[in-house]
């Protein structure tokens, strides 16, 4: 990768590096030659140091439904060292450790100012591959537009960011394993502490047990829950769920019994959360159908591969249950997810059994393979060494 002379005098201008391009949706990633601009105003441009493949990545990708929005850079679960910042920008330094943000926060519109809720106004989720200052893309190929995932992209070498959608983080929190809180781990476990609030001695069912639903279960079990019951087809996954707290593990491939039956009789009349973690929206019907009546809570985490309508009969409503969504496990990202770096750092929480692969970043699309054949919880994608950054671990 190359650096223009302005970059080695700290004025930020074109760096050309590698990025792993999707040229059309299901298309294999090609690792090419991109052009990125510099930080605009408000933005950092990072150094990407690992990045994770998040389930998300891999249904956007599969998805027809925006096949104009190509070609693209996926990936948006990463960590990295700031590079050079834009103008305007007094928070982060050159050389700052930060995980990227999927979705902002930027202190001062209504929602991010009530203290109800994480969906900011300004900088809130990203679909249309560009960014969200002048509208942009700040990738290209021979001058033609490389678009944005998220306003992240973060399987390339180099990736701008608007700086409220970055959070700087301990220096001494090693990259290649938190960049999971940068979105599914943070998003399983605030689904339980923040959205579902989860009460000591409950009892609670999860739907779908990679790593949004384990970190639900995880969390869950630092509640205090007395049973955690785990639903998913992939048997191999029990002993791996049992370490992170549930208690009872239902393969319905085993039962002829419907799942809500067999939940209401474990249970005792229904659960006190359900959480859908697969992305699937037939499954949030199961889920509701588990609760209990009067205050039986179902929390949805999951994107929909397809069929992004949610149907339910009016009585599981009326008899008092109630269903929610959950968008990055409701924490405010810019102002709470350092309190879960420091957590792992004092061994608080669990990320590094979330991991079950760790490959080189031109393998990338053996990561999307394996995620897509399900037989891996998360990949981390280590970027290659650059010199004058420190990587993984250092």
């Amino acid at each position: 990768m190359s650096l223009t002379d302005s970059v080695q005098n700290k004025q930020p201008g074109v760096i050309t590096c590698k990025a792993a391009v999707a040229w059309g949706p299901g298309e294999p990633m090609m690792i090419e030659e991109v052009e990125l601009s510099p930080p605009q105003s408000m933005e950092i441009r990072v150094k990407v140091v690992c990045t994770s493949l998040c389930r998300s990545d891999v249904t956007a990708w599969l998805s027809q439904a925006q096949a104009s929005i190509y070609p693209r850079i996926f990936g948006h679960e990463a960590s990295g060292i700031v590079e050079s910042v834009g103008e305007g920008v007094t928070e982060f330094v050159e050389g700052d450790h930060v995980l990227t943000l999927f979705t902002g926060e930027c202190m001062s519109c209504r929602h991010c100012t009530s203290g109800k809720s994480n969906i900011c106004q300004v900088l809130g989720l990203k679909r249309d591959g560009v960014m969200h200052g002048d509208q942009k893309t700040r990738f290209s190929i021979k001058g033609k537009p490389v678009y944005h995932y998220c306003a992240v992209s973060s399987f390339s070498e180099y990736t701008v960011v608007h700086s409220g959608c970055a959070v700087k983080v301990s220096p001494i929190a090693p990259l290649d394993k938190i960049c999971l809180l940068s979105c599914g781990a943070a998003a399983g476990l605030g689904a339980a502490w923040k959205v579902a609030n989860i009460s000591e001695g409950s009892k609670v069912v999860i739907f779908g047990l990679g790593t949004v639903g384990l970190s639900v279960a995880q969390g869950a079990k630092m509640r205090g829950a007395s049973q955690i019951i785990g639903v998913d087809m992939m048997q191999e996954k029990c002993e791996k769920a049992k370490a992170f707290g549930v208690t009872d593990f239902l393969n319905p491939k085993d039962t002829d019994e419907p799942i809500p039956q067999v939940i209401n009789r474990l249970t005792g009349g229904g659960a006190d959360y359900a959480f859908e973690c697969i992305g699937d929206t037939g499954m949030v019907t199961t889920a509701l159908q588990s609760c209990c009546d009067g205050w039986g809570l179902t929390v949805t985490l999951g994107v929909p591969k397809q069929k992004p309508e949610v149907t339910a009969h009016f009585g599981l409503l009326l008899n008092g249950r109630t269903l929610t969504g959950s968008l990055f496990g409701g924490w405010k990202p810019k102002s709470e997810i350092p309190s879960l770096v420091e957590m792992y750092l004092k061994k608080e929480i669990e990320l590094d059994d979330l991991i079950t692969h760790t490959l080189p970043f031109e393998d990338i699309n053996t990561a999307f393979d394996l995620m897509k054949n399900g037989t891996c919880l998360r990949c981390v994608i280590h970027m290659p060494e650059i010199e004058g950054f420190p990587m993984a671990g250092n």
